[in-house]
């Protein structure tokens, strides 16, 4: 019978330096493109669950390994045997081996990156106002991103102070490569907003992309869209100093931010930099240039920094 075959594979995939599965068979594949070692029996074989029945698996993970050992001794010998083996071949510590083999596999935080950088925070939200009663003036809002555990997952909380009443909305928060996505509101609520933002890069002091949905103040539901600039608050108790949903006309973004304590070194650079961000393109197609935006991250990353 195989003995310990997932401690063993994870302790492989240290020594190779495999992040995922994925990378673990290729390793296989590239010792034996024919290799019988795959993803989904990989993953039973991880989780205890299996253990190979291919003689030819122990052929090539051996050729891994390179140890002049008969293929039957990865599947015969005991851990520690096969620990101080590998450690002796490849001149490895066996400490930071063992940690490596343990957190193989293991998916960090959603919305996290491999430095822990996170996107869970709170952060003031400036939009374009959608209503008719409220045209031109900017909307200031809040959205809470907190990470859920059993099973994990990202939640968002998008509040905002209107003049008649506290409106609150919860759904989801899918971070992907390429963006970040977040839909707030549940099937009893009449209110509805979809988010599409940049991608998170840490330290993560702003998003920024648009927002749709419908307003809540108007006589009629017409879909609307507004680019939006969420700031990170570095201490959330500030979330207090909110005391309405709209900024009044003369107010600047960086103004408010200082509500926050969210001081920028060049505030009347910064503001150019929103309002080119916030500002809608001309025709039939509303793009939000990448230099936008990164120019917004460097300012604001330069405060969260500093502070």
């Amino acid at each position: 019978m195989a003995n310990n075959i997932s401690q063993k594979l994870r302790l492989t995939a240290a020594l190779l330096g495999a992040v995922t599965r994925k990378d673990l068979a290729a390793a296989f594949r590239r010792i034996n493109p024919a290799s019988a070692f795959d993803v989904d029996r990989a993953d039973k074989w991880l989780q205890g669950r299996a253990k190979p029945r291919q003689l030819s698996v122990y052929d090539d993970w051996m050729k891994l390994l390179e140890l002049q050992q008969p293929s039957d001794w990865i599947a015969d010998c005991d851990l520690e045997d096969f620990i101080e083996q590998i450690c002796i071949r490849h001149d490895r510590d066996r400490a930071l081996l063992e940690r490596r083999a343990a957190a193989f596999g293991k998916a960090p935080l959603i919305g996290q990156d491999d430095k822990g950088a996170t996107i869970a925070g709170l952060y003031v939200c400036y939009s374009h106002s959608w209503s008719p009663y409220t045209s031109g003036r900017m909307m200031r809002s809040t959205l809470l991103i907190e990470q859920e555990n059993g099973p994990p997952r990202l939640t968002a909380t998008y509040t905002e102070h209107l003049p008649t009443v506290l409106l609150q909305l919860k759904g989801q928060v899918i971070v992907t490569r390429r963006s970040v996505f977040i839909h707030v509101g549940g099937a009893a609520d009449d209110a509805h907003f979809f988010f599409c933002l940049f991608p998170f890069s840490p330290p993560g002091s702003v998003l920024g992309g648009y927002m749709t949905g419908i307003p809540i103040f108007g006589p009629e539901s017409q879909p609307s869209v507004t680019r939006m600039v969420l700031v990170r608050i570095k201490e959330p108790e500030n979330q207090s100093s909110i005391e309405g949903a709209y900024l009044e006309p003369a107010a600047t973004v960086s103004e408010d931010l200082r509500n926050f304590r969210v001081n920028l070194d060049d505030p009347d650079a910064s503001n150019a930099y929103l309002s080119a961000f916030l500002s809608p393109a001309a025709g039939g197609t509303d793009k939000i240039p990448k230099d936008d935006f990164q120019r917004l991250v460097e300012t604001f990353d330069r405060a969260w920094l500093r502070n």
